[in-house]
């Protein structure tokens, strides 16, 4: 393994897959004149063969690239020498230019899961779809399901997608997995949340471990974690008033100060 990769690793930025970045309407730098873009490709590229071209591309900052390796970011030099880790502020535009990166990327990994393994909580008409990263054994999203009605009530759809912290094996996981193969998972859901056994077998396949790695690759450190239809991570529970305003502010334009 290169020296890049192994930084990226030790720093939890590597993950399995490689996924590009969907068009989340962001800033996003054009390609450089004089092909500058598909030669710093092939050099850095050339010196890091776990990279593959296309996920390397122009930052807002001249002499930065970007390399995209499963839904985290990190910056290269032209050369390929010198790698920055952090986030890019546009102080114009008072905006994190990284994070929009990586609003869209998770936009497009959400659109890539199956909303069939997901549990859904949605009232007849709805004007915003949520995606909860859930734990049946998290207290804050215990209390979360505890208001589901209320979310509903409010016009939230609430897709609940698993994510046991403790990991594969463990007590949580198995919890998670009889959810999920359950004849009624949002009966079950209800009832798991609610601190009831479950009699219902572990069956196979099931999407607990989609689950747990895309919440992984989004570098999630606690449940619940809420991820808006913008691609916008929540990490943290929100009471239904209080989601309900946030969801509608983030729909309303942003001027940049002056």
């Amino acid at each position: 393994m290169s020296v890049f990769l192994r930084v990226l690793v030790l720093t939890g930025l590597a993950v399995s897959g490689l996924l590009g970045v969907a068009d989340s309407g962001a800033q996003v730098p054009g390609p450089l004149s004089g092909g500058s873009v598909a030669e710093v490709r092939k050099q850095i590229s050339a010196r890091f063969p776990e990279i593959r071209p296309e996920q390397i591309s122009a930052s807002p900052v001249a002499g930065l690239y970007e390399v995209r390796i499963g839904s985290k970011i990190a910056y290269v030099s032209a050369d390929g020498r010198y790698m920055v880790q952090g986030e890019i502020y546009d102080l114009d535009s008072e905006r994190n230019l990284t994070e929009d990166r990586l609003e869209g990327v998770r936009k497009d990994v959400l659109a890539g899961v199956s909303e069939s393994g997901m549990v859904i909580f949605a009232p007849a008409k709805y004007q915003d779809t949520v995606t909860v990263f859930t734990d049946v054994d998290c207290g804050y999203c215990r209390k979360l399901h505890r208001q589901i009605a209320e979310y509903n009530a409010r016009g939230i759809r609430v897709r609940y997608m698993y994510f046991p912290r403790s990991g594969p094996g463990t007590e949580s996981w198995l919890k998670s997995e009889q959810v999920a193969c359950a004849k009624d998972p949002r009966g079950a859901m209800t009832k798991s949340k609610l601190g009831e056994v479950l009699k219902d077998k572990p069956c196979k396949p099931n999407p607990v471990a989609e689950h747990y790695n895309v919440g992984r690759e989004f570098g999630l450190q606690g449940t619940p974690a809420i991820v808006l239809e913008s691609g916008e991570l929540i990490g943290g529970y929100l009471e239904p008033a209080e989601l309900a305003k946030y969801l509608a502010e983030s729909k309303v334009p942003k001027v940049a100060s002056q």
